[in-house]
């Protein structure tokens, strides 16, 4: 088991490494949507891409994840397979948020030997996401 300075190290050089290895600006939170991101996650278990909708008003959050819902089949087809869709997902903090995402099991960040292999997971599916975004954002965006 590390210290925490030491796993808090390992990421740091773990967050570089991708950063060297992809070295391109990701969308995450630069949506135009207020409260809706894209996000990596990676623990000692596991890899996410993400799409998480945290609005305030469960009735926006909500009108946001239908509208990307409506459209999971092409997501699916054209984009990305295996996601899971979650319309009510509950953080740690209690918090109600929605929350599409894809996960690798099996690997983690504090394992050397994962990095290549999380590094083209995020990268892979991270892309997959921006594309489909960038294509249905004016309908994603519509809520009104």
């Amino acid at each position: 088991m590390y210290s925490r300075e030491e796993s808090q190290r390992i990421k740091r050089e773990f967050w570089v490494a991708f950063a060297e290895k992809y070295p391109r600006k990701w969308v995450l939170y630069d949506t135009k949507i207020k409260d809706f991101s894209f996000k990596f996650y990676v623990d000692n278990k596991k890899a996410q891409v993400l799409i998480d909708i945290e609005h305030r008003s469960d009735e926006k959050r909500t009108a946001y994840y239908e509208k990307i819902e409506a459209l999971k089949n092409i997501l699916e087809e054209e984009f990305i397979k295996d996601l899971v869709f979650e319309k009510n997902y509950t953080l740690e903090s209690g918090k109600t948020i929605s929350r599409i995402w894809i996960e690798k099991l099996g690997v983690g960040f504090s394992n050397k030997n994962n990095w290549d292999a999380i590094f083209d997971f995020f990268n892979e599916n991270m892309h997959a996401l921006e594309m489909f975004y960038l294509e249905y954002d004016e309908f994603i965006k519509d809520i009104e």
